[in-house]
């Protein structure tokens, strides 16, 4: 296969008024209806990877485009779409699908939907339809054969799923044959999630005579074989940014500043509320490895910064995620507490700093994080908390993914608000089980991190690591059995005694203990105890 290649250099600035007009919207000759549409963005020009992509799009030949995260995307991509569509000498009918988006995540998919649904306020004439899985198909199916959907914005799975419905009124695959595009957005991102073998059964559904845009923020060998079989001839472009050497292209935008910082275990979670109070005037997202973490952080820090907002998303907040965070992007000040879930492609306005408590689990993760800050040309600060045993994780950043890191000095000492998390741990049953939880959850994931070599759980101090936790005493588990803990001293309670505030829970454990005592420790009873302890 050949493929023709453009290479920029996305440094941001545009230096004379040549360049300026030449990266203007008005440049493309685009139709009136849509430029009208692009003008309620007020975006007066384009990003480099918009100024290159686009043109390349509507001169009918396919792109694969690799860009740093914050340039852009989503326009490179919508808007030669719908100029497609405009450009039919026939127009679509109501059921025809003439663009397919595919997005790996709800929330990414959803943003691309909000949008769509913008610019389609000018295009009346398209209808479009967002589907991402989580309820009943047949909703789906009531609400295509109701408003139609000429341009879909789908997760792989929801798709591949209404493609093979059986249904005798309802037949998706036969109305994507008037399939003009396919976007497969944050294309890496789906390959990592599993989906390679559900993406080429899609594309064995869709029209070849077609225009492919393949979009990611890495290229991978993974993504470069979805190339091969998705694209045609495609033009690969890559833009990325260049720091003072213009001989190291960087893969964080150049208006982002990365500092880290050395944390003792015990130390951690006193050096991140100290930091956080600094910035209560600021918006910041603080990304954690594990469910879990995100759970039990939230609720303490709910108790120590009360007159913050604090916001907490993961993966298993599947019916409330978009409401929670539809309120952060609201905020003009605020705490967003996450997993990676939020990592990839979400856009969220005036984000001032991004704060990673827990190194991510892959280097690309880390530039993904980072890239919630400085998006489109704007400014961005973004902070590493390391222990002292992964301080070399930044040299191995610097190597793989041309990241300068700055060293930041938070102090040495920090208001200790450990006694207070104990605290409220013996107060409250749900606080105390939600952080025995996190402290496992965080060693399991410690123990499949993808740089094994440098994050190893014999180098982690256990029992300092407990007491940054905040624990009453040491979970029970085999990391914890194979290594000779010390600085950690369980605190003088009974744990059983330790109520759920929550009454309706605490009456649910009483009436369990006392089924639990009445039957005795008996094999079938092992749930019960683990609920109870």
């Amino acid at each position: 296969m050949i493929r023709n290649k453009i290479e920029l250099m996305d440094i941001m600035k545009r230096t004379t008024v040549q360049d300026m007009e030449e990266d203007s919207w008005e440049s493309l000759n685009l139709n009136v209806e849509l430029l009208s549409a692009i003008n309620q963005f007020n975006f007066k020009y384009m990003t480099p990877v918009q100024a290159t992509c686009i043109p390349q799009f509507l001169s009918k030949k396919d792109v694969a485009v690799e860009a740093v995260t914050g340039s852009g995307k989503t326009l490179a991509f919508l808007i030669p779409v719908l100029e497609i569509l405009l450009q039919r000498s026939k127009n679509l009918k109501k059921h025809e699908v003439g663009a397919i988006i595919i997005s790996p995540t709800r929330e990414l998919a959803l943003q691309t939907d909000e949008v769509l649904a913008q610019l389609l306020i000018k295009l009346p004439q398209f209808t479009h339809q967002l589907v991402t899985g989580g309820y009943n198909p047949m909703f789906d199916i009531e609400h295509f054969k109701e408003t139609g959907g000429n341009i879909l914005v789908r997760t792989p799975g929801r798709l591949m799923d209404l493609l093979m419905s059986k249904n005798s009124d309802f037949n998706l695959a036969s109305q994507v044959k008037s399939l003009e595009v396919l976007i497969l957005d944050e294309a890496d991102r789906l390959l990592e999630l599993g989906f390679e073998t559900t993406l080429n059964m899609i594309l064995k559904y869709l029209p070849k005579q077609r225009r492919t845009g393949l979009f990611s923020a890495t290229q991978t060998h993974e993504v470069d074989h979805l190339i091969r079989v998705g694209l045609r001839n495609p033009v690969c472009i890559t833009v990325k940014e260049k720091g003072i050497n213009e001989n190291n292209a960087i893969r964080t935008p150049s208006s982002l500043t990365n500092y880290y910082t050395i944390c003792d275990p015990n130390q951690k979670f006193n050096c991140l509320v100290s930091f956080l109070r600094d910035h209560q005037q600021e918006k910041l997202i603080v990304f954690f490895s594990t469910c879990a973490s995100v759970d039990y952080f939230s609720r303490l820090l709910e108790g120590i910064l009360k007159k913050l907002t604090i916001i907490s998303i993961h993966r298993k907040m599947r019916k409330k995620r978009h409401n929670l965070l539809k309120n952060f992007k609201d905020l003009n000040r605020g705490i967003l507490l996450c997993t990676d879930l939020m990592a990839r492609g979400i856009d969220v306005p005036d984000v001032h700093w991004v704060v990673q408590y827990d190194p991510p689990c892959s280097a690309s993760a880390f530039v993904h994080r980072c890239g919630r800050t400085a998006r489109i040309g704007n400014k961005g600060q973004a902070l590493l908390l390391l222990l002292p045993t992964e301080e070399t994780y930044i040299s191995f950043l610097q190597l793989n993914q041309k990241v300068i890191l700055e060293k930041k000095d938070l102090g040495e000492t920090f208001f200790n608000v450990l006694p207070k998390v104990k605290k409220m741990s013996m107060r409250d049953r749900d606080i105390f089980e939600k952080g025995k939880r996190a402290f496992v959850s965080y060693i399991q994931a410690y123990s499949k991190h993808e740089c094994h070599l440098l994050f190893k759980v014999k180098d982690l101090d256990l029992g300092k690591l407990a007491e940054g936790f905040g624990l009453l005493k040491m979970p029970n588990m085999p990391e914890v059995k194979r290594q000779n803990v010390e600085g950690f001293v369980a605190t003088n309670v009974d744990i059983q005694s330790i109520p759920f505030r929550d009454k309706r829970k605490e009456k649910e454990r009483q009436n369990n203990l006392k089924n639990f005592h009445k039957m005795g420790p008996r094999k079938k009873d092992f749930n019960l105890t683990k609920k109870v302890t």
